[in-house]
């Protein structure tokens, strides 16, 4: 049930890896295979937002002390937190370096970041991970998607699990082999071939 997965990845990050692993919740990361869906990122993030920093989002949804998932181009996702919001823009922090997002760009580049998919995870490392597959998610499922996804966390893994067979057999699914055939050889052979006759023809005309 994707409700109950919601409530299970709340009560998670917020009380029990906190309590029982000393990790605390702004350490703790929740990866999801996807942002739409019943357990998707914008459910899961709304869900993180009202227990660990509710408040009106009057910047574009956003409030001071919000995870954000900041992506300056296509492809580059760098996590942070909202400082502040003035007409300038929203303030944010990563990893240290403030940022300024003009307020004509929040909605396109900004997204809440307590819960990533793991596209947007790569690269990073947090001391403890949450990951939450969905029912829904089974055929998002593959060997390099679980592997990205468990490998972000350091200390701890807790996974909320609903896809039954799914994950075993993705965890066990042999990569293919890349196709091979011997057409660049045969190629390569073609063109000295060719590069030889060229060379005949040249030294006959001389």
């Amino acid at each position: 049930d994707a409700g109950e997965a919601v409530h299970r990845t709340v009560q998670l990050v917020a009380d029990s890896v906190p309590r029982a692993i000393g990790v605390p919740a702004e350490q703790t990361v929740v990866i999801t295979p996807g942002h739409g869906g019943a357990a998707g990122t914008r459910v899961l993030n709304a869900a993180l937002k009202e227990r660990l920093n509710p408040g009106p989002g009057r910047f574009g949804g956003f409030d001071p002390g919000d995870r954000i998932a900041y992506s300056p181009v296509p492809g580059r996702t760098l996590p942070g937190r909202v400082v502040t919001a003035d007409a300038e823009g929203l303030h944010l922090s990563c990893s240290g370096v403030r940022v300024v997002v003009p307020r004509e760009r929040v909605e396109a580049s900004v997204r809440h970041g307590w819960a990533l998919t793991a596209h947007q995870a790569v690269g990073g490392r947090w001391p403890a991970a949450v990951v939450v597959l969905p029912g829904d998610a089974a055929q998002a499922l593959s060997r390099p998607w679980v592997y990205t996804a468990f490998s972000r966390a350091g200390r701890h893994l807790s996974v909320v699990h609903g896809v039954e067979q799914a994950l075993p057999r993705a965890v066990a699914e042999v990569p293919a082999r890349e196709r091979t055939t011997r057409l660049p050889l045969l190629l390569a052979a073609q063109a000295a071939q060719a590069a030889q006759a060229a060379q005949s023809e040249e030294r006959a005309e001389a």
